[in-house]
């Protein structure tokens, strides 16, 4: 009789466009959750971060992005338009981020199934050959089957072990050790995973922002971005709710080599966090290089100081103004700095009056001032004979315009169009003075240092330094902690048991190519062996052993 079958006949395989696109979805999928795939995008996120290190970025210092860019002309716009100035949130670096996390998720899930499950289950069977192993032993006893494995239960404490039976009463126990190494290098892992994860969570809601402080009993609170010089926000802030806290600048002192190269920043400051702030209480702290003040997850360091000119004007009718205003480093060797000191008259309510009379004091500054010829320069960045190269510019400074300017420069635009004039050029030491044509002094008071402060707050912070010792201690079990494998087949004696012993072979195996396992090994033998010889060692001709590979 032939059985039939109503169903068609299977056709030869047909690949379709479907199949084709799940078939590359597949392989691509595997491909990236590869732990090759993973460790050559760790190698490029490192690779990419170097730009980040090696070229200004504008988020942190603009001024010398834009001067990087004209002075190396179509490479610097090259470099500008690939984001090479904005390496941290470039597409290619958030690209390499996600890809590298995305990557150790989907290789990270499966093994760790798989380690669950080789947790979960028994050690492997005894084989029927023990002596192909690696490490082998034998020998014969007079101790009953049962007292063996009691003493080889003994012995094996603290490995995981099965004990089984085969046939004719033949016992054998399976140990393994050493999974701490796979529970490590999971911990190295997962830890990296968290270490990455919780990086950008801190560039998300974390910030960072620079201010300088003239270190003269001068102020700053944490109220809101406009508070700073510079301010470089995550992407989930906005900057109106900014933890509230108060530093005061009292003193900056800088020291110095022989050869004049900074040794040592330290601003002794005053602050107030948290109660502080309703009781008026100030708290003492010296900020020092690499030894922020933390406040929760505040961090206030310092980064550098520079100095203020001090300027008097004394106006035709007897009033006088003083300002102190932080100008720019040019040269951070001699500390020799440029900037603007800016003044508007007294006693004039007309604004376009007002405007006309206005007074910028621009130039150099140096802290130990020589001069060559008619060209003020600083030979030493130590506060030892001040002195002031300057320009001084009369007419509309166009700061009621309602745009911004810098503090460091005046706006140009005034000056090509006439509104702004140079009225007087000299140099000058401190307490000397110059007069306008108009009978305006400007003398030249001193000089006042100002602090660079840095303000960073991290929400993750204690948890990256979690992850990151996580990441040792994974490293550490991974690369000390060996896989071994330990085998006992115990034989009772047949026949006539007063005649016969019991045949105890034992062998083992290193999971991992680490040395050290024969000697463990020699010495579980040795053991298990001298405790049926009461204690005593045996003897190489009695208890032959296979030698090693």
């Amino acid at each position: 009789m032939t059985l039939t079958s109503d169903a068609p006949p299977k056709g030869p395989y047909r690949e379709t466009p479907l199949r084709r696109a799940l078939a590359f979805v597949r392989n691509t999928w595997r491909g990236l959750t590869s732990m090759r795939t993973a460790l050559i995008l760790l190698f490029l996120l490192a690779l990419a971060a170097l730009p980040g290190a090696l070229l200004p970025q504008r988020a942190l210092n603009a001024p010398k992005t834009e001067e990087y860019i004209t002075n190396h002309g179509w490479w610097g716009e090259l470099l500008d338009a690939t984001q090479f100035f904005e390496v941290y949130s470039s597409v290619w670096f958030s690209a390499i981020y996600l890809l590298l996390m995305v990557s150790l998720v989907g290789c990270l899930a499966p093994r760790s199934v798989d380690y669950v499950r080789a947790m979960r289950a028994k050690p492997v069977l005894t084989p029927r050959r023990l002596g192909r192993m690696p490490h082998h032993h034998h020998f014969e006893t007079s101790a009953s089957a049962e007292e063996v494995a009691a003493t080889v239960r003994t012995r094996l404490r603290g490995w995981r072990q099965a004990e089984r039976e085969e046939e004719g009463g033949v016992r054998t126990i399976s140990a393994e050790r050493g999974y701490l190494r796979e529970t490590g290098n999971l911990l190295f892992h997962f830890a990296m995973l968290g270490l990455i994860v919780f990086f950008a969570i801190g560039k998300m809601f974390g910030y960072e922002g620079q201010v300088t402080v003239l270190a003269n009993g001068s102020q700053f609170c944490n109220s809101g971005i406009y508070a700073y010089d510079a301010f470089d926000p995550g992407l989930q802030v906005d900057g109106t709710e900014l933890s509230p806290f108060c530093v005061k600048v009292n003193e900056f002192t800088a020291e110095y080599t022989e050869q004049l190269q900074p040794i040592h920043y330290q601003a002794d400051i005053e602050y107030q966090a948290g109660a502080d702030l309703d009781t008026g209480a100030w708290r003492p702290y010296q900020v020092k290089m690499n030894e922020p003040l933390r406040m929760g997850e505040d961090r206030v360091y310092v980064l550098g100081y520079g100095y203020a000119p001090k300027f008097t004007v004394t106006y035709p009718d007897g009033t006088t103004r003083t300002q102190a205003i932080q100008w720019r480093l040019v040269d951070p060797a001699t500390m020799l700095s440029e900037g603007a000191t800016k003044f508007d008259p007294p006693g004039i309510t007309d604004t376009d009056e007002r405007r006309k009379k206005q007074l910028a004091i621009t130039g150099l500054f140096a802290p130990t001032a020589f001069v060559h010829g008619n060209v003020l320069s600083s030979s030493s960045p130590v506060l030892t004979e001040p002195g002031v190269a300057v320009d001084v510019l009369r007419g509309d400074l166009g700061i009621d315009s309602g745009r911004g300017q810098s503090i460091f420069e005046v706006n140009q635009s005034m000056v090509d169009s006439g509104r702004l004039v140079k009225v007087a050029r000299e140099n000058l030491m401190l307490n000397q003075e110059l007069t306008l044509d108009d009978g305006t002094k400007i003398r030249f008071d001193g000089v006042e240092k100002y602090a660079s402060l840095q303000v960073s707050y991290d929400p993750t912070q204690v948890w990256v330094l979690v992850c990151a010792i996580a990441m040792l201690l994974g490293l550490v079990g991974s690369l000390l902690v060996k896989r071994r494998r330990f085998w006992v087949r115990i034989t009772p004696p047949a026949g006539d048991a007063e005649l016969r012993l019991t045949v105890v072979e034992v062998a083992g195996l290193a999971r991992t190519d680490q040395a050290g396992y024969g000697e463990e090994f020699n010495r579980i033998a040795v053991s298990l062996h001298g405790a049926e010889h009461g204690g005593r060692p045996p003897d190489p001709r009695e208890t032959p052993e296979k030698k090693d590979d």
